[in-house]
């Protein structure tokens, strides 16, 4: 006797504002920390500032989720 397999779960999962992968920044957004305040996900992970004033090309990555932050100038 065969048995069928579980169907996937096939809806997909929320959009949240720090799981893009790519985010612009003002001066009026420094010093810059990840997760921002206004994330659905504020606390997906440990606060880390990210020092993206002092970053050559104006952007850093989040280590822990791996967001995209840039400095818009």
């Amino acid at each position: 006797m065969a048995t069928q397999a579980p169907e996937a779960n096939t809806a997909a999962a929320p959009a949240t504002p720090n799981a893009a992968p790519q985010v612009t920044v003002t001066a009026r957004d420094l010093p810059l920390h990840c997760p921002q305040p206004g994330s659905s996900l504020w606390n997906s992970h440990p606060r880390v500032f990210l020092p993206i004033d002092k970053a050559k090309n104006g952007s850093v990555e989040c280590p822990y989720c791996g967001t995209r932050y840039t400095l818009q100038r």
